[in-house]
């Protein structure tokens, strides 16, 4: 079926998890440092299902990596790619602070051991870490109000030989917006010193053979709607910028597992199998731009409105 028959037939709310404010597609409008220096640059895209995350984060468009021949990257390219980072992760609201577990990741090590301390006005949430090394402000990216989906993925096989392509990661759908997250078929890579993945490409430069496990692994996030499908406009994997994130058709839920399955055929004739957890399927979410406050705090905005909103505008950071 149809994913958004599937939504239609078989929703199934999360009993908890983040609050609604959380939920959706953030892009991260700028990183302050410590130091006094701050990011506004790098894209960093952050979607919220009510029990985990995922994450993307890459340089500017123009010093992304362009597809090729896996033998044919330069160390200075493999160097960038080293550098991108994409995750999907389970996570935890204690009502102040967000924190997230053992995560499905492209890099070998966590580059980001703080909890998130949480607080949102307006379309702005802002997020400090326990020890002020950095505060972040993402800003909810505009959508229409439509369906949440937060699918855990548990392994996607080739039913043809029946070995496992990708294990770990998930699915988050957000309205205009979605995620995929495609974790390595074994986890030899965990938990290893930090910026090995780096080293490893940059050492199997020229080795195709070397550098397809490390590079087995896909973080993409894309825009579109469940009616027209979702385009890939970033992602960690070069070759798929540009393309559907995943076929709509060939949903099924699994009555006696409680898991959602995706059968499809790729584009290189494989027939393919993707076992889902359950994390929610929701068949409304609002998305709001806006968030509650006191009705002083509404009649001190509007009787003071010539000055405080004379140069107001909304702002979603970067485009996607």
């Amino acid at each position: 079926m149809h994913l958004l028959e599937l939504i239609n037939k078989h929703a199934t709310q999360a009993q908890s998890g983040v609050p609604d404010w959380m939920l959706g597609y953030y892009k991260r409008s700028s990183i302050s440092f410590a130091d006094g220096t701050t990011d506004i640059a790098t894209h960093v895209c952050w979607l919220q299902s009510r029990n985990f995350t995922i994450d993307l984060r890459l340089p500017i468009n123009s010093q992304q990596v362009s597809a090729k021949a896996l033998e044919q990257y330069t160390e200075q390219e493999l160097r960038t790619l080293g550098n991108y980072e994409g995750w999907e992760a389970p996570c935890e609201w204690d009502g102040a602070a967000l924190s997230w577990l053992a995560d499905t990741s492209l890099q070998y090590h966590n580059r980001w051991t703080e909890p998130g301390i949480l607080h949102r006005i307006g379309n702005c949430m802002i997020e400090l870490c326990p020890s002020n090394a950095y505060v972040e402000d993402w800003r909810l990216q505009p959508s229409a109000p439509g369906p949440l989906v937060g699918l855990r993925l548990i392994d996607d096989t080739c039913l043809d030989s029946n070995s496992v392509l990708y294990r770990g990661g998930g699915l988050i759908v957000c309205g205009d917006y979605a995620a995929l997250v495609l974790g390595r078929p074994d986890s030899q890579a965990d938990a290893q010193p930090a910026n090995q993945f780096r080293a490893a490409l940059v050492a199997a430069q020229g080795d195709a053979n070397a550098l397809k496990p490390l590079l087995q692994f896909e973080t993409s996030v894309a825009h579109g709607s469940l009616s027209g499908g979702y385009k890939i406009q970033l992602t960690t994997a070069p070759s798929r910028n540009g393309e559907p994130l995943l076929p709509l058709d060939g949903f099924e839920f699994d009555d006696k597992q409680q898991q959602v399955l995706h059968r499809f055929t790729d584009d290189l004739g494989r027939a393919r199998l993707r076992r889902f957890s359950i994390d929610t399927i929701e068949a409304h979410c609002s998305y709001a731009q806006t968030t509650p406050t006191t009705q002083d705090a509404t009649s001190w905005l509007s009787q003071e409105a010539e000055t405080l909103t004379r140069y107001t505008q909304p702002l979603f950071s970067h485009s996607l």
